[in-house]
C-alpha cells in the first residue's frame, strides 16, 4: 500500500465493500448504480481492474462471484492523508491546521476535540520516550 493512490473511482467501490463484505457482484452493481449511477459493465470493469491491482479479491461460489476488500479502510484513509499533507502541506500539519482553522470558524466542540487529540498524542510521545533504555556501553536510548 506504500505506492498505492486510489483512485475516486476505486474510492466508491472501496467504500461499498468496507460496509460490508463480503458481497456479490450484483449486489455490487446495484449499490454503486444507485450511488453514482454506474452501469452493470462500468462496475464489472473496475471489479476486473482492482482484483488485478491486488486492491480487492474474490471466491467463487456456484455462479457468484463475492468480492472482499485486501485492504483495511484505516490504511487507506492514513495513506490519502498522507499523500495529501505531503503534496500540499510539504507534511505539515501545523500549516494544515493552521489553513483549515483560518478559513472557517470552529465550534467549541470541535477545538476540545482538536485539544484532545494534541493531548492524547503528546501523552504517547512521552510514553515512547521513557519506555525507551539508556544503553550503558554507549549511553544513547536503545
Amino acid at each position: 500500500m506504500s505506492e498505492m493512490n486510489l483512485t475516486n473511482a476505486e474510492w466508491n467501490v472501496m467504500d461499498c465493500l468496507w460496509e460490508k463484505s463480503p458481497q456479490s457482484g450484483r449486489e455490487i452493481v446495484d449499490t454503486l448504480q444507485k450511488r453514482v449511477g454506474w452501469s452493470k459493465s462500468t462496475t464489472l470493469t473496475m471489479l476486473k481492474r482492482m482484483s488485478d491491482k491486488k486492491l480487492v479479491r474474490f471466491e467463487e461460489t456456484g455462479k457468484l462471484r463475492m468480492y472482499s476488500p485486501c485492504i483495511d479502510r484505516d490504511d487507506a484513509v492514513g495513506k490519502e492523508t498522507e499523500n495529501f499533507l505531503n503534496r500540499v502541506y510539504k507534511g505539515s500539519v501545523s500549516l494544515m491546521v493552521s489553513a483549515m482553522t483560518q478559513k472557517q470558524t470552529l465550534s467549541e466542540q470541535e477545538i476540545e476535540e482538536l485539544y484532545a487529540i494534541l493531548e492524547q498524542t503528546r501523552a504517547q510521545k512521552e510514553e515512547q520516550r521513557t519506555s525507551k533504555k539508556l544503553c550503558a556501553k554507549c549511553r544513547f536510548y536503545e
